[in-house]
């Protein structure tokens, strides 16, 4: 039940806890896939979040649980684009904790995520979903939140 799950921005003092789920999220979808696409060390991923945070380069905000702790986590980011007519958001990570999926802390996590791109000013948020079919949910759940498949597939090279 959501009506214990409130949702705050992180600092870094969530670091610790925030990379412990960005490992857990990594883990199920390289699971889900069959595939080590990632490389995780919980070390450096907290060093790197804090730093981010620090900066003011990342933004996290994290649903906590009266009785369980931090149940899950979107993260934003600011880019710029001429498509996009100027500053938008970037979502890398929305995480929510398995036992806690379909209580609405993903769209709670998701309208915490607009209302802050709206207080900065962003056209929109952009977010790229993991391998289909194995997340037709995921793939579900962005879609009844509004966004839209604009075509392409993400790409990337190592440098």
């Amino acid at each position: 039940m959501t009506a214990n799950i409130t949702i705050q921005r992180a600092t870094i003092n969530d670091a610790s806890e925030v990379a412990v789920m960005v490992g857990e999220l990594l883990n199920e979808i390289m699971s889900t896939i069959g595939i080590p696409a990632f490389n995780f060390s919980l070390d450096e991923t907290m060093a790197r979040l804090k730093d981010f945070i620090d900066r003011e380069k990342y933004f996290v905000f994290v649903a906590q649980s009266e009785n369980a702790g931090s149940v899950g986590f979107i993260a934003l980011y600011e880019s710029y684009a001429l498509y996009a007519e100027g500053a938008f958001g970037t979502i890398p990570e929305l995480f929510v904790r398995p036992g806690y999926r379909s209580q609405n802390v993903g769209l709670r996590l998701m309208e915490q995520a607009k209302t802050f791109g709206n207080s900065r000013g962003w056209k929109r948020l952009e977010v790229t979903t993991p391998p289909l079919p194995q997340f037709d949910k995921t793939m579900a759940f962005y879609e009844r939140e509004g966004f839209a498949v604009t075509g392409g597939r993400k790409l990337k090279v190592a440098l």
